[in-house]
This record gives C-alpha cells, structure tokens and sequence, in this order.
C-alpha cells in the first residue's frame, strides 16, 4: 500500500518535471564577464554557476560565435575554468504583496532588515510590458508633497514622473526624506541604487523613520554590488509599484538614484561588448532608461507617481543621462548650490524647476498666483546684480520696488525647515495674501481625495 502511494506522487510530478536539464560550462571570464560553452538559452534567462563557495546567479546577455554571454549578480570569488553552469530556463522574478511593506531589500529581493524570510508573497516576472498608451487616464488629481515650494510653483499630479535634479551636498535627502514622511500616499516604494552602504541605514533611520517605513518598501543595492544587480535594483522597485497600482493604490516610488543606474547600465553594457558612445555610455541608455521610466504613470486600477534623483556632475544640466531623462519625464526641480550656500531650504530653484502637468492638476486662481510670484522672482533675478552692488535707485521701478518689499515674505514661505508642516490649502491661502489674488476654493475638484 505504501509503495502504491509513494508510485503516485511520483507519477503526479512527472507532467510539470523538466525533461531536458540545460548546461555548459565556463571557458573564459574576464573582469565581470563570464562566456559558456554548450549553454542553450535566451537573453534575459537566470542561471547557475557551480562555485567553490555556493552557486552564483549570472544572467544571459548575449551570444558570441558558439558560445554564451552572462553577466554575474553576486560576485564571482570562487568560479574556476571549467565550472558547470545550470539554467533555469525561466527569466528573474521579483516577490511582490502587502508582506513586504516595513522590510529592507536588496537588488535581488532578499531581506537585508534582519526580520526573517519573506512570506506570504507572489513572484511576479521582473521586466514587464508598460500600459498601453490609450489605456492610461489621464492625470487630473494633484499630488501633495508637504514642501510648500513645490506645492505651490510646482504642483505634481498623481502619476506624474519628475526628475530631481541635483549635483553633491545641497541637500537632496534631507529633501526626498521629507517627501517620503509627508507625501500623501498608500505605499511608498524606495530604492536606492548605488548609494554607500552607511547611507543606507541613515536614510532608513532618520530620513524614512519608524513611521514611514511602516508604509514603505525599501531596495538597497549599494555601490560595491555588481551592475547587474544595481540595474535589477531598478527593476525590481519597478516591479514591486506595478502590483500595489494594479491593487488600486496610490503609490509614491522614489529612485535615488537614476544616474547610478545608468552608470550600472553603463558598465554592464560595456562589459557585454557594446560599443562606447556620448562619455562612453553604450547606445542602449537610450532605449533602457525609457524601458524603465514608462513602467510608472497611471493605470486604470491605481496610480505610481515616480520622483527619480539625477546626479549633475559639477552642477552641467546637459549631460547625457541628464538630457535624455528631461525629455522622457513630465517636469523636473531643480536643487540650486547657490540657494543651499545661502541657507535657503528647501533649495528648490523655481524659476529652473518646472512641472509640465500643473495647469491640469490645480485651479485657474491658485496657476495665475503662481505665474504672478514667478514673475516677480525672475524681475528680482534680472536686477539682482544692479541691486546687490546698490547701483538699483528705488523709483525707476514701481513693480521692481514692489517686489522688494515684498522679497521677505517670499523667502519665508519658500523657506521650510524639514519638521514644518503645512496644509495645502494654509499654503494656498499664503500664495494667495502674498500675491493679492483671491484664494481657490477649498473643495477645488483637482484636490487630492
């Protein structure tokens, strides 16, 4: 009777058994590029290499002649000539649900947070096709940050992608720490690509806190991780954002940062044989870093309002990660040294900055007050020279001298400490004093539910 019942579980297992088991071996590895040979696959398809210390995920990346091009996600100590390496004939998947709110990822989707295994999660394939174009709805609703210079001049809408655009040291955590506590969001999905490993629990403990990491899914894959696993960090966040929007919620994802995902790009790309193009990144930047950003926006169900982190070497708004991520994004802000030497905080330059949805997202008095303070700042801007040196003479300029008597309030209410909080609509009704235009309604139909 026993071996009955023993013979039919293993008759059940037979249909859904692999019938063919795939491998090679490694003939050539050099730097982070692994070639096998008698390796069948496709590109994108997770495999196994035998080390001395455990297997090593590698991914396929191309073919040269009879021979199989695989990238590494861990590192590759242990790896000899020779080596077997096992395909699983199915690409990466990523773990995705509610039980992962409140943990700490790596690029591959292990906890890093010392709290156990993950359960009660589904796997959900890493790459995915984005929503057709004609299926998105359109983005009407404004999405509340809590940093009255953005609210304000530079209103997001829910599903919105925004590029922060920022260069070293002028306070773009501190800023995006804040977002995360106070945006008006369900989920908050966090990754940091490339970031030092003590930056990581920094940004955890003191930017994020208990409070927004309860709400909070967190990706770290640091700088000392392989490119491949930095750019499936990307991914993965991606993912992850996809199953909370096609669960109905509105979500808030940030990438800090897409640069360093690029520069993974970068190096992975160059290490699979591309050639080298604009400041050696490969011609694939241009079709990946799309790939990626036209995952997040609307859906039918929900909602991924994107704020992705771009790193200006030397303050040049015209490199090439740059420059390609303006013209796929919906608005940019601008952090400005100047502003952050001066002590102005948040330095959110809103002259530079600009968000390409706000007339769709706030109501006609609240645009018109804003176009009014911008103009103001830009006469302020064109005279600042003459001013500061006390060439300017009070009287040859009636709006000019206007302006300047108004310059105190306007810093003060772009200025924030990082625990100030105000309400929308306490900071509308400021803008509103200050430019001497009537308030928007309260109950304004592009208001935030």
């Amino acid at each position: 009777m026993k071996a009955g019942l023993e013979l039919a579980r293993f008759r059940s297992r037979v249909p859904s058994a692999p019938v063919l088991r795939r491998e090679g071996r490694i003939r050539r590895l050099v730097g982070m590029t692994l070639e096998a040979e008698g390796l069948p696959g496709e590109i994108g398809e997770l495999c196994f290499v035998k080390g001395a210390h455990g297997d090593v995920p590698v991914e396929i990346v191309g073919f040269h002649g009879d021979r199989t091009t695989l990238l590494p996600l861990e590192r590759l100590e242990g790896i000899a000539d020779g080596a077997v390496v096992v395909s699983t004939g199915e690409p990466f998947s990523a773990p995705v649900g509610d039980a992962l709110l409140g943990r700490v990822l790596d690029g591959l989707g292990r906890p890093l947070d010392g709290k156990g295994e993950l359960r009660d999660v589904a796997m959900r394939p890493l790459i995915a096709t984005p929503p057709d174009a004609m299926t998105r709805p359109a983005i009407a609703q404004r999405f509340e940050t809590g940093v009255r210079s953005i609210d304000l001049l530079n209103t997001l809408g829910e599903g919105q992608r925004v590029g922060i655009f920022a260069g070293s040291g002028v306070g773009k955590s501190t800023l995006l720490g804040k977002i995360l506590r106070e945006a008006k969001a369900d989920v908050t999905v966090l990754a940091l690509i490339g970031e030092r490993n003590r930056e990581v629990r920094d940004f955890v403990d003191k930017q994020l806190g208990a409070h927004g990491l309860r709400r909070a899914v967190v990706i770290a894959a640091t700088s000392d991780r392989p490119a491949l696993q930095r750019m499936k960090a990307a991914h993965l966040a991606a993912t992850i954002a996809e199953q909370f929007r096609d669960d109905g919620k509105r979500v808030l994802l940030v990438m800090d940062s897409a640069t360093r995902f690029a520069m993974a790009l970068r190096e992975a790309g160059l290490a699979a044989g591309e050639p080298p193009a604009t400041r050696g990144y490969p011609p694939s930047l241009y079709s990946e870093l799309p790939r990626l950003v036209e995952r997040f926006g609307t859906s039918a169900k929900g909602s991924i309002t994107a704020l992705l982190t771009v790193l200006v070497e030397g303050d040049d708004l015209n490199d090439p990660v740059a420059d390609c991520l303006r013209g796929l994004l919906d608005g940019h802000l601008v952090l400005s040294r100047s502003l952050a030497e001066r002590g102005h905080y948040p330095p959110v330059d809103p002259l530079k900055s600009l968000s390409r949805l706000m007339d769709q997202v706030v109501a006609p008095r609240h645009l018109a007050a804003a176009q009014k303070l911008r103009h103001w700042m830009a006469l302020y801007e064109d005279h600042r020279d003459l001013i500061e040196i006390g060439a300017y003479r009070r009287g040859s300029e009636p709006l000019l001298d206007k302006v300047l008597e108004k310059l105190p309030q306007v810093n003060a209410l772009l200025r924030q400490a990082p625990e100030e909080r105000t309400p929308f609509d306490a900071a509308l009704a400021a803008l509103a004093a200050l430019t001497e235009m009537p308030a928007a309604p309260a109950d304004d139909r592009r208001s935030t539910p």
